[in-house]
């Protein structure tokens, strides 16, 4: 009687062990089974046309003479905004921008002068519209200004390379589309991982729908994405799923 006295109470400690131990173990091995996941990546693309142009046609004229030269530059904004029409562009799409003046007497630091007229004039008519197609057409036949004696420059930084900017502004209506289309990919990625590895998907661990970027349509050294009216709109969702078996 004495020894199952103290039997017991031995026997219900080692159960509590032992029991505690499965418990432990079982825990350990669902913590496993819990860290197991795959992290795949699904991307969607779609082509886009521009809805904004921007087109800056800077105009310049120099003579010995300011009076001159701003009448050079009257007649040739005349000029331009003729053959913006006959292009089908609405002149109340342009902005006349404010007239710069440049006198080279003036400029301590401009070299010699000599047979270089005194004074250049020059003015950005801002083209802004909605009408791609009109603008592209219109950028391809500037030569006809040219040929008429019109003097077109780029040279002003603040509107980078010459021609037309064309922009994308509607992101927000494609990002909807979009997303569900790369979480699609990414999760057809998964199940493909789960099938060569004789796993199941289960529940998302973890997901980053990506940034989304505008690309030019036709990607080449030296070619923009501004510069291209049709633009490759991209995303890249990162999932990261669970996985059992």
């Amino acid at each position: 009687m004495a020894l199952d006295k103290y039997l017991a109470p031995s026997a219900l400690l080692a159960a509590g062990i032992a029991l505690g131990g499965l418990l432990v173990g079982n825990g350990f091995v669902r913590a496993r089974a819990a860290d197991r996941f795959v992290e795949v990546k699904g991307v969607a693309e779609q082509e886009a046309k521009a809805d904004l142009a921007l087109w800056p046609l800077r105009l310049v004229t120099a003579s010995n003479d300011l009076a001159a030269a701003q009448a050079a530059l009257a007649r040739n904004t005349s000029q331009t905004f003729a053959f913006l029409r006959r292009q089908g562009i609405d002149s109340t799409r342009v902005e006349i921008q404010s007239v710069q003046v440049t006198d080279g007497y003036a400029n301590i630091y401009g070299g010699s002068r000599e047979g270089a007229p005194r004074y250049v004039v020059a003015q950005v008519l801002m083209v802004r519209t909605t009408e791609i197609d009109l603008v592209v057409a219109a950028s391809g036949k500037v030569g006809e200004l040219i040929s008429a004696g019109v003097v077109l420059s780029s040279g002003r930084e603040e509107y980078g390379a010459s021609g037309p900017t064309y922009l994308f502004t509607r992101l927000n209506d494609l990002k909807p589309a979009m997303i569900r289309d790369a979480t699609a990919s990414a999760r057809e990625a998964a199940e493909q991982f789960a099938l060569d590895s004789q796993s199941k998907l289960k529940g998302i661990r973890q997901a980053n729908q990506g940034v989304f970027v505008i690309l030019p349509r036709d990607q080449a050294q030296g070619v923009s994405e501004e510069s291209q009216p049709t633009k490759k709109i991209r995303v890249v969702a990162t999932i990261q799923y669970y996985l059992a078996g």
